[in-house]
């Protein structure tokens, strides 16, 4: 099977979850961990570095790891340097966490219009200034990054952010091979991994976007030669896929799972229960989990009244008694594997005003432009 190395940790097989806002919170990362069987890394929502530092009430739950998550990682967003370095610094000092990631992928447009996310690597100097912070206060914890191809096709940026990111210290880069003006539409570009595997081959580089099965994480990793796979959208409704992962690194292909709905019911209970003990509010729970439903349940026969009624569930009770009404003998359905979550793409990225004019001012930033809320 092949390893994935970031810093003192040895990541088998090579595979990272994604950090999905709303998605990947502790009970999430909880069913993936059960169905790979502790293998992989699985990183938290997406934490702003300002409601980190302020400690901000919303932001201390979401740091929250199970005593079984080994290591802890958590995904940074931030524009200021100082912040980014007070933020890296107190997950260190305090033991927050074994591992940390930097967000410069975002492409929504509350994070790129105040210069952050998929917006900020055009900046190098900022960039580089954020990257030097974050590696010298973390106190020995790696430091990693993910990013995204540029801006768009004409602002392309992700060769010079990697050489920075090498010569700063960062321990691994995750690429997602789309520009933020793609947002999630389109295809992803494979070939650019490759690019960016061979312009920085000192540090481990991973591959994310369009795998949507374990097949493709073991053929983007033979077609890039990129070091692991970073995994998002592929695994929403279907937490089992990485045990998929661990089966296909492994070379047990056969153990795939095709589950049942029965076993897919199961799962979307648990889930929920999870949710509502992490809340401490089993309302609460079951009406996060209300966004799962078409998720796990897409290409099942269970007709658009019952999906309506699963989405606004608010109980266990009645969430369990209206999944005990569908046909749970139906076997895994054909082409469920496929694309899943958002896929629509952004002709346009919304950037501060000024901000492609001249890659190396960052006179415009301000200190203003760091998120006081985390999850986006």
């Amino acid at each position: 099977m092949s390893l994935l190395q970031i810093g003192p940790h040895t990541v088998q097989p090579p595979v990272v979850l994604a950090p999905m806002a709303g998605i990947t919170n502790a009970p999430f990362r909880t069913l993936c961990r059960e169905f790979s069987a502790g293998k992989g890394l699985f990183v938290s929502e997406m934490i702003t570095t300002r409601a980190l530092v302020e400690r901000n009430e919303k932001t201390m739950q979401l740091i929250h790891f199970d005593a079984t998550e080994k290591p802890r990682s958590i995904q940074l967003y931030g524009v200021d340097p100082d912040t980014v370095g007070k933020a890296a610094r107190m997950i260190a000092e305090e033991d927050l966490a074994d591992h940390i990631d930097l967000n410069f992928g975002c492409p929504v447009p509350k994070v790129t219009r105040k210069g952050g996310g998929s917006a900020l690597p055009y900046k190098r100097p900022l960039l580089r200034s954020i990257l030097r912070e974050a590696v010298a206060n973390a106190g020995g914890l790696p430091v990693t990054m993910k990013m995204r191809k540029g801006i768009d096709d004409d602002h392309i940026t992700y060769l010079d952010a990697g050489r920075i990111a090498v010569e700063e210290g960062v321990t691994a880069i995750a690429l997602h091979g789309r520009t933020a003006a793609q947002h999630y539409g389109g295809t992803a570009d494979w070939d650019a991994i490759a690019r960016l595997k061979d312009h920085v081959g000192e540090i481990p580089v991973l591959g994310n976007g369009d795998i949507w099965s374990a097949d493709d994480a073991v053929r983007m990793m033979r077609e890039t030669g990129c070091d692991g796979v970073v995994v998002g959208r592929g695994c929403l409704g279907r937490p089992w896929l990485f045990g998929d992962l661990v089966a296909a690194f492994e070379g047990r292909p056969e153990d795939y799972a095709r589950p049942t709905m029965k076993q897919v019911a199961d799962v979307m209970l648990r889930h929920a229960t999870l949710l509502g003990e992490w809340l401490n509010d089993e309302a609460r729970g079951v009406i996060d989990f209300r966004k799962h439903v078409a998720w796990y349940t897409k290409g099942f026969s269970i007709g658009s009244e019952m999906r309506k009624s699963l989405a606004v569930s608010s109980s266990l009770n009645e969430l369990s008694d209206l999944l005990g009404e569908l046909d749970l003998d139906q076997p895994w359905p054909t082409g469920a594997d496929g694309p899943r979550g958002r896929t629509s793409g952004r002709n346009r990225v919304v950037l501060p005003d000024g901000w492609l004019d001249d890659p190396y001012d960052c006179a415009g930033v301000s200190v203003d432009a760091e998120l006081d809320t985390s999850g986006g």
